[in-house]
């Protein structure tokens, strides 16, 4: 899989894989996923103008999925890595992870770092499997107790998460 940073005009596509990665959710009683709208392009821009916006491409260089982060507490965080259904099962999110900790351990940063859900199939259950652990309470940094604040006060916390880390 190629993997290389997003580009300005790209960042609709990115958007647009969001929201057909998202639509699965519905099929396991999670709407307010499904229906959540995708990062802002001005969001997007941010990620992409810090260097951590990336996309994993097909042969006609199109998008397939993306993935954005940001260093938090010495660790790269993982805000998102989204795959569009149509390019699922061939191992695109886990080369975009990997893409990631390379990125991660070029920078000198220890870790890589996420939040999920744990009772999505595709979510705790496979990041596990990619070698990341569940951290518990005094696991989790100031960065990663702010982030899942925030996610709190989203709502996510109707259906129970958990962060994640991969050294």
């Amino acid at each position: 899989m190629r993997i290389r940073p997003a580009l300005p005009d790209e960042l609709p596509a990115l958007q647009d894989i969001e929201r057909a990665a998202g639509a699965a959710f519905r099929d396991l009683g999670m709407a307010a996923i499904a229906d959540d709208e995708p990062p802002a392009l001005d969001v997007l821009e941010h990620y992409r103008r810090a260097g951590r916006a990336w996309v994993a491409h097909d042969d006609g260089d199109r998008p397939v999925g993306y993935l954005i982060c940001e260093p938090v507490d010495g660790a790269l965080h993982i805000e998102q890595v989204s795959v569009h259904p149509d390019h699922a099962h061939r191992r695109i999110g886990r080369s975009l992870l990997a893409y990631a900790a390379d990125r991660a351990g070029e920078e000198g940063l220890t870790a890589l770092t996420l939040t999920t859900f744990t009772e999505v199939p595709w979510n705790a259950p496979y990041y596990e499997r990619l070698g990341f652990r569940t951290l518990d309470e005094a696991g989790l940094t100031p960065g990663l107790r702010k982030i899942r604040a925030h996610e709190a006060e989203l709502g996510l916390d109707r259906w129970p998460r958990v962060c994640m880390r991969r050294d």
